[in-house]
C-alpha cells in the first residue's frame, strides 16, 4: 500500500511529496503446491468453503514467489512439480520456514516417504486422497500448531539438554538445536511424560492427532531426534525404545 506524504521545505510555499509504501504480509492457513491444476484448485476451493483460507500454486518458483509476500500455516507439497522436485523445494523452504510440511503424492514407496521425512517433511499423504479426510488432517495440524501455547517458565534441563517451552527452543550444550515442528512436538510430549513408556498408539493420537500415521513416520522422527540430541544416536541416553511397547524419555532424578 502506498500513499503521498507531505513534508515542508525551507522555502516559502515550498512543499515536497514523497511516496511511502508499506508491505503487508497475507497469512493463509494452507498453501497447496501441486502441478495438477484441477486437483489443486478443487482442494483449495474445498478448504476455503470449509472456512480454512488457502491458496494454490503450480510450480516451485511460484511457491518461492508466494513466500516473499505471504505466509502459510501448513504447506501441502507434491513431489513431482513442473519445474523442480518437491524434495528440493522442501529443503529450500526449510532454510527459512518452520511451518508443517505435509507431502501429498501418488508415489507410495517407503523410500519416498523416508526421504520426505528426512529432509524436513512432517507427514506423507498418498494420492488419491479424500478431501474430507485431508481436511481433517490439515485442520488437526492447524489446531495443534496455532492454538497450542507454550508453557511459561525457565525451561527444563536434563544433562546437557535444555528445553525452553516458553520460547519453543531446545538447546544442547548451550547451542540451539533446529527441530521441525513435529520433532519439537514429539520431544515435548515425551518429556512431559518422562520416565514413562508411551505406546505408539498414544503418540499417534496425542502428537499427530491421527490414528492413521504409519510406524515408519514415527521411526524416522525418533531417529532424527536421537541424531540431534544424543551424543551417540546408536546408544541413546534420553530417548529410549521399550521394545514391543513404545518409547520413553529417560530423565534422572
Amino acid at each position: 500500500m502506498c500513499y503521498l506524504a507531505k513534508s515542508h521545505g525551507s522555502g516559502l510555499y515550498r512543499q515536497a511529496y514523497r511516496v511511502k509504501c508499506y508491505t503487508f504480509r497475507m497469512r493463509y492457513n494452507v498453501l497447496i503446491i501441486d502441478d495438477e491444476k484441477e486437483l489443486a484448485e478443487s482442494t483449495s476451493e474445498y478448504f476455503n468453503m470449509m472456512g480454512v483460507s488457502s491458496k494454490y500454486v503450480l510450480t516451485s518458483s511460484e511457491a518461492l514467489d508466494f513466500f516473499k509476500d505471504n505466509e502459510a500455516g501448513v504447506i501441502l507439497l507434491d513431489i513431482n512439480l513442473g519445474d523442480a522436485s518437491g524434495f528440493s523445494l522442501c529443503k529450500t523452504l526449510r532454510e527459512t520456514i518452520d511451518s508443517p510440511i505435509l507431502f501429498i503424492s501418488a508415489r507410495s514407496s517407503d523410500d519416498d516417504m523416508v526421504v520426505a521425512l528426512n529432509i524436513g517433511g512432517d507427514d506423507y499423504i498418498t494420492k488419491p486422497y479424500s478431501l474430507n479426510v485431508l481436511f481433517a488432517k490439515v485442520k488437526a495440524v492447524l489446531n495443534r500448531y496455532e492454538s497450542s501455547g507454550r508453557k511459561s517458565g525457565e525451561g527444563m534441563v536434563y544433562g546437557d539438554l535444555r528445553i525452553d517451552e516458553d520460547a519453543g527452543i531446545v538447546y544442547k550444550s548451550g547451542n540451539e538445536v533446529v527441530l521441525t515442528a513435529m520433532e519439537y512436538k514429539l520431544l515435548v510430549y515425551l518429556v512431559n511424560n518422562r520416565n514413562k513408556v508411551i505406546s505408539k498408539e498414544e503418540i499417534f493420537s496425542n502428537v499427530w492427532e491421527d490414528s492413521f500415521v504409519s510406524d515408519g513416520t514415527l521411526n524416522v522422527h525418533i531417529r532424527h531426534l536421537r541424531e540431534k540430541l544424543e551424543d551417540d544416536p546408536n546408544e541413546p541416553v534420553f530417548i529410549k525404545t521399550a521394545r514391543g511397547r513404545g518409547y520413553l524419555f529417560k530423565a534422572e532424578g
